[in-house]
Formats: C-alpha cells, structure tokens, sequence
C-alpha cells in the first residue's frame, strides 16, 4: 500500500495522521492484550494466576482511595475553614496559636 504523500493536501495529509495515530493506539492495546493472554496462559501452565505471580491482586485491594477525614478543628474567625488535624497545618492553625489560643479551644 504505497501512499504518494507529496501529492497529498495538508488537510489530507492531517487526516491520514490522526487515522495513523487511532491504529497505532489500537494495534498496542491488540499487543497489549495478547501479551498478558500469553503471560496468563503461562501462569496457569505451572498452576498460578498472574495475580499471584505479581502480586497485582493485594494492590489493587489498597490501592483505593482514602475516605476524606472528618474535620476535627474549626477556625473561629472563619467557621467555614476546618482542618482533620491531619497533614500540613493551615495557616489559619498557626495563627491562633501565635495569639495565644490552645488547640482544645479549636476543636469542633
């Protein structure tokens, strides 16, 4: 399949590239694929899961996202700022400990 592409249009030659772009994406996914068939099917052939074999199994378990954490401290001069006293102190934290305030008297 020869292509003259100097007799092509740019607004051609665009469109060729995106087609070429979409089948090369595709043809990796096909290869993807058939490589982890391959490596399965070699697993299975000694009496393993791939999941086993890489450990992907008890990854993708702790892997999940963290629930948020329930604010724990309340900035007075803005109710609407809050902090699970998890993490980096908020500058409004460092604030009121500078006026004198004790962390109890910011707690929800």
């Amino acid at each position: 399949m020869a292509v003259d592409l100097k007799t092509m249009s740019r607004s051609e030659l665009l469109e060729l590239r995106d087609e070429v772009d979409k089948e090369i994406v595709q043809a990796a996914e096909r290869e993807r694929t058939s490589a982890l068939k391959a490596a399965e099917d070699a697993a299975a052939k000694y009496g393993f899961s791939l999941d086993e074999l890489t450990g992907e199994g008890r990854k993708r378990k702790m892997r999940g996202k963290r629930s948020k954490s329930e604010a724990k401290y309340r900035n007075p001069e803005n109710p609407i700022q809050t902090w699970s006293g998890l993490g980096r102190k908020p500058q409004w934290y460092h604030d009121a400990m500078a006026k004198g305030m004790l962390p109890e008297q910011l707690e929800l």
